[in-house]
């Protein structure tokens, strides 16, 4: 096959992939500014007046502020216990640490409906009442797995001599570990934080599951589909994908910025 033929085909083959990727969200973002009361085809015009109506919304900007409180509490609870496990594996010999690691994981494997459900009858069992409290603690669940995994990945033999240098010079375990390991650590930190962070941001059978009267938004977003098509879901979904790329986009600018490289 010619070099420029298989150059095309490259070029077409990409095109279809990211099209196939992109294109619902595309299409969300755009019907996001449909000036009409269904969010469907063929486009009648551009308003913003659902943003208007979503900014509007109380319930939907308590489900909103809901998320952000989950997300960020449970992702760095994830992070911190995540950075505690990688730490303790790496730098210390600890009977079992196959069978141990494999359990850390393990929630990585399993279903979020059976970790919902299992999670589920443990707070029935010790009459835990259902909050964002109980939904918090289900995304730590299924995000720590996922902190260990990246800071353990990144805790290198290279750094030990860093951390012997520092216990030469007097520094106690407690201080090479938060002020000589963490930092060195860093980038990998910060990347299974947002991570979390997107992740939980998303996540709906949990949050549905364990949640009572206080709702995340995905829950919100759910029951106002339950009553057929809104225009709002378009627009609180478009805000939600904006909200995902900024967060990505600064993962991005710190892990770089932190690694030394060209932005």
């Amino acid at each position: 096959m010619p070099r420029q033929l298989q150059t095309a085909f490259a070029i077409l083959y990409a095109g279809v992939l990211y099209g196939f990727i992109f294109l619902p969200v595309v299409v969300l973002v755009l019907f996001s500014f449909q000036d009409g009361t269904l969010p469907v085809p063929p486009l009648h015009g551009l308003t913003l007046h659902w943003y208007g109506e979503i900014f509007a919304d109380r319930k939907l900007m308590a489900a909103l502020g809901n998320s952000l409180l989950v997300a960020v509490i449970s992702s760095a609870v994830a992070c911190l216990l995540g950075f505690l496990a990688a730490y303790a594996f790496a730098r210390y010999r600890l009977p079992a640490s196959n069978l141990q690691r494999a359990l850390i994981v393990a929630p990585m494997t399993v279903s979020t409906l059976i970790i919902a459900l299992g999670l589920l009858s443990v707070f029935s069992r010790l009459d835990i009442q259902l909050s964002l409290w109980t939904v918090g603690a289900g995304h730590v669940v299924i995000n720590l797995p996922l902190c260990f995994a990246i800071i353990y990945a990144s805790m290198g033999a290279h750094q030990i001599n860093i951390e012997r240098a520092a216990r030469d010079l007097g520094a106690r375990d407690w201080q090479v570990m938060l002020l000589v390991t963490a930092p060195m650590l860093m980038p990998s930190i910060l990347a299974a934080f947002f991570l979390s962070v997107t992740f939980s941001w998303d996540e709906f059978i949990i949050a549905f599951l364990l949640s009572r009267f206080d709702v995340t938004l995905p829950v919100e977003i759910w029951s106002m589909l339950r009553s057929g098509l809104d225009p709002k879901t378009n627009a609180i979904g478009s805000v939600v994908f904006l909200m995902s790329v900024v967060l990505l986009f600064m993962l991005e600018l710190i892990v770089l910025r932190k690694s030394g490289k060209p932005s």
